[in-house]
């Protein structure tokens, strides 16, 4: 069984570790483990890669272990009581090509779901709404648009809409589908700070729940993303049928990958009445929310330094159980009424439950555009110039 990790200031003596490579000396409750500032680490220090057979036993620790240890590692990374808001706005809704079992957007649902297919939306929609996220306190705007992958004509789109958001000083977020390497390329740089594309589950239980894309193309283009140099933001939907050796597979899947994505969303299925998946939960019951929670403290434990962000699903919780959720390291959550076409919790909802809970919002840092236009004072000729790494 994993030992109860100390609440300590890192100690990186190889003697005092146990087989997960946490501290388990020194006193349970020093003075100095409940600072607001992150703790520095050693420059010598690594994230420890946890083999399959750890990961399990993190998920079989008692409960009130496991958030511990998931609180007293979030609080070595991040600074402890601030969270990441972020906006998700549907710039191009339903009839998407692929069959995902989950989705309402699926081209091949919308027969069950009723769910209309609409246009892509006009650049100065996108920028009215991104401002109002600005407005609102969210520091990242992400923008989903449902499609396979975006074709030639949508990549000036999608650029133009990087880049007018970038502008407002937030960062920016995509999830289009799969990405070819030029196409990556052509949006970091344009700036984009981090692009999604969620694994879902894990390599064995992922035919049960799309056909139209393999799991190694999703692997591909998160390959593409990272070789681009835009953050990757990769998740999971749990509860669509899954056992828990899938959220291990899952948890294990993102460490094989040379460096963890560096924002983890965690859903909560939402089942829809007329997806194949939601038809089945609805039918069989949905997954305990506290196994919910375990997944969002055993990928905090794995991957420290990463946000791990509470996505949908959360407007079914109660408030203790969203307090649950940010006790197990979550520190990112998606604000607005809505998420692509599912419900989200409201605003001001939100906003109270941040006072309750003494959580405050962390501020934008985007990233600045590759390229830079230089303008010729002599000729007045305009030039990109493209910035080193």
């Amino acid at each position: 069984m994993v030992g109860l990790l100390s609440i300590q200031e890192p100690n990186l003596d190889a003697n005092n570790r146990d087989d997960l490579g946490v501290s388990t000396t020194s006193t349970l409750f020093a003075s100095s483990s409940f600072a607001t500032k992150p703790k520095p680490l050693s420059m010598n220090s690594s994230p420890v890669k946890h083999s399959r057979e750890q990961i399990a036993d993190l998920f079989d620790l008692p409960l009130m272990d496991l958030l511990l240890q998931a609180q007293t590692i979030h609080r070595q990374n991040f600074t402890a009581n601030e969270v990441q808001i972020s906006t998700l706005l549907s710039i191009k809704t339903g009839n998407c090509p692929e069959d995902c079992g989950y989705c309402s957007q699926s081209g091949h649902h919308r027969d069950t779901t009723k769910l209309q297919a609409e246009k892509r939306l006009e650049v100065d929609k996108v920028i009215a709404a991104a401002k109002r996220a600005k407005a609102s306190g969210s520091s990242r705007f992400c923008m989903g648009a449902a499609w396979k992958h975006p074709s030639a004509k949508d990549m000036p789109y999608v650029v133009a809409l990087i880049k007018e958001v970038k502008s407002l000083g937030l960062e920016t977020c995509m999830t289009l589908g799969m990405l070819d390497a030029k196409q990556a390329i052509q949006l970091a740089e344009a700036g984009l700070d981090y692009y999604n594309h969620n694994l879902d589950t894990s390599r064995r239980y992922y035919e049960q729940i799309v056909s139209t894309r393999s799991y190694d193309e999703r692997l591909e283009t998160l390959t593409n993303v990272r070789d681009s140099g835009i953050n990757v933001c990769s998740g999971n939907i749990v509860g669509m049928g899954e056992g828990r050796d899938d959220r291990i597979d899952w948890v294990h899947e993102l460490l094989k990958m040379p460096k963890a994505p560096e924002s983890i969303p965690v859903n909560l299925l939402v089942p829809i009445a007329g997806t194949p998946i939601g038809d089945k939960v609805l039918a069989e019951g949905e997954l305990p929310v506290l196994e919910w929670i375990r997944t969002i403290a055993v990928a905090r434990i794995c991957c420290p330094s990463s946000y791990v962000r509470l996505s949908a699903g959360r407007e079914s919780l109660s408030d203790a159980e969203q307090a649950l959720a940010f006790m197990a390291g979550a520190n990112s959550f998606f604000y607005g009424d809505k998420l692509l076409t599912t419900g989200n919790a409201s605003q001001s909802n939100d906003n109270r439950l941040m006072r309750e809970l003494g959580l405050t919002a962390q501020f934008a840092a985007p990233k600045a555009p590759k390229q830079l236009t230089v303008l010729d004072a002599m000729s007045g000729h305009e030039s990109q110039v493209m910035l080193a790494k």
